[in-house]
């Protein structure tokens, strides 16, 4: 499963409107940023009460790139 796949998965269990969730990817240095869009009414659930829910994605996509040795960074876009 792929870093875009696993975010979405998670995302759209989050959400009200799971046809709005996207997701894309983005290189930057020795980093890959995932962005992740969601409806506006949506973002809250997304990020989460004191943004624990969005460190709880943060925390997901730490532990699978550990094995890649690559840098993901998650990024939650309005």
């Amino acid at each position: 499963m792929s870093y875009k796949e696993l975010i979405t998965t998670i995302a759209k269990a989050l959400v009200d409107h799971p046809d709005e969730v996207s997701v894309s990817e983005a290189d930057a240095d020795n980093a890959l940023v995932i962005e992740l869009r969601v409806a506006r009414e949506d973002l809250g659930k997304v990020i989460g009460r004191d943004g624990r829910t969005a460190q709880s994605m943060r925390t997901l996509l730490t532990a699978a790139s550990s094995r890649g040795g690559r840098r993901v960074h998650l990024d939650i876009l309005d």
